[in-house]
């Protein structure tokens, strides 16, 4: 039996909206982790941006998945005018009208699980957010600095978290992000 969109597990993809620093392989491994997500019967979730987000929203579409944007800006018109943000990708957009902080609290809150690709302080925003909310959260490693980052911040922190994980490869991400999840569900 089919699932039912609603019964769905909504996974975030939070990355770099300017995607420079990010190296040659960060529209590949996007692309792939939308398309991951999807065949493991999952919702793509975004803050419908440019860059590594609208990435995986071209692998999620191109896979026949589901693809949801959370927008920073109060409409269509602000999306697009005021932002400069895309609409391609995605099948359904909600303008939250609360700028990027707001919506970052939104999208993460959303979603089931949260990845982190190649990012910029917004994403370390986005990933403080679900460290704080309890999120299971996959690092997607690279060839940039995020993940080094991230388990520097946890480290000088002293916050460990077994809910944050690390792979280089998007399926085993992915399905180790979704297991995390389905056992977190089973538990509480």
């Amino acid at each position: 039996m089919t699932k039912h969109g609603h019964s769905k597990l909504k996974l975030c993809v939070s990355g770099a909206a300017e995607t420079g620093h990010c190296g040659e392989r960060a529209m590949e491994l996007a692309k792939a982790l939308g398309r991951e997500i999807v065949a493991q019967d999952a919702v793509l979730v975004t803050g419908a941006t440019t860059g590594f987000p609208l990435w995986a929203a071209m692998g999620a579409k191109e896979a026949g998945g589901i693809s949801l944007g959370m927008s920073p800006a109060a409409s269509e018109k602000e999306h697009l005018e005021q932002y400069g943000l895309p609409v391609d990708y995605l099948d359904l957009i909600i303008y939250t009208g609360f700028g990027y902080s707001g919506r970052n609290l939104l999208l993460t809150r959303a979603s089931d699980g949260v990845f982190i690709g190649c990012g910029r302080v917004g994403t370390i925003n986005e990933f403080t957010i679900a460290f704080e909310d309890g999120k299971p959260i996959g690092v997607l490693e690279g060839d940039w600095p995020t993940a080094e980052l991230i388990r520097d911040i946890m480290a000088k922190g002293q916050r460990p978290n077994p809910k944050v994980i690390f792979d280089s490869e998007p399926k085993q991400l992915v399905s180790r992000l979704i297991a995390m999840i389905e056992t977190d569900k089973t538990s509480h």
